[in-house]
């Protein structure tokens, strides 16, 4: 891959990316400090901005790597965790599962936001190829990061949802495997078992439901 092509690609990628993982750690914060918990807000983590919530190497390191090593067919990366302390929340079983949920739910509703800024964009006849593959990648960094964080294995969101809704013994069997959690991930991610049988099919769903629910917009146009 040739370095302008590659300069086009960050340029593209970098706000969407920016905002979705800023947005996703900010709303686990925001609702746990509703729900009790004050851990994240006390250290500078219910925020918008997005450099408190950069780790080095899982978010850029580490998919600058993946991208020129695979050219591009194979990304992973992650963004510095917000702390919550479960003991500290008002219901710690179900709120954990609100927790969790909220950044899964903000991606989404990001997605739906960047494809409203695209049928707006097109709708209003602007061609600037910049801003609408800007659009493009806006939802589906955040659809990706919607499914992914939704598969049920902790530490990922999924896997604490999961854990908050199993019946207590069942939910520490699950919460057992956090400590190996991501080799585990990464090596379906690498076997294509995650992608083939979760990411997919998820995001089929996820972009047909975008489809539907900007519909009324697009049909004005």
């Amino acid at each position: 891959m040739d370095i302008n092509t590659l300069i086009q690609k960050v340029l593209i990628y970098a706000l969407p990316v920016l905002f979705a993982i800023t947005v996703h750690e900010a709303a686990h914060g925001y609702v746990a400090r509703w729900f009790g918990d004050n851990t994240a807000y006390a250290q500078g983590r219910v925020t918008l901005n997005p450099f408190p919530h950069v780790d080095p190497i899982g978010t850029i390191l580490m998919p600058l790597f993946l991208y020129f090593a695979t050219s591009g067919a194979f990304l992973f990366g992650y963004a510095k965790p917000v702390p919550v302390d479960f003991g500290r929340l008002r219901h710690p079983k179900r709120d954990m599962v609100l927790v969790a949920l909220a950044g899964p739910a903000s991606n989404f509703i990001q997605a739906i936001l960047w494809a409203v800024a695209f049928a707006l964009l097109t709708g209003f006849g602007v061609q600037e190829r910049f801003f609408l593959e800007m659009c493009r990648g806006g939802v589906l960094v955040n659809l990706l990061l919607w499914a992914f964080n939704l598969f049920p294995l902790p530490p990922l969101d999924g896997g604490r949802i999961l854990v908050g809704l199993l019946p207590w013994r069942q939910g520490q069997w699950v919460a057992r495997l956090e400590p190996y959690g991501f080799l585990i991930v990464l090596g379906l991610v690498l076997l294509g078992v995650l992608g083939t049988w979760w990411l997919r099919p998820l995001l089929a769903f996820g972009y047909a439901s975008l489809s539907v629910l900007v519909s009324p917009l697009t049909a004005l146009f």
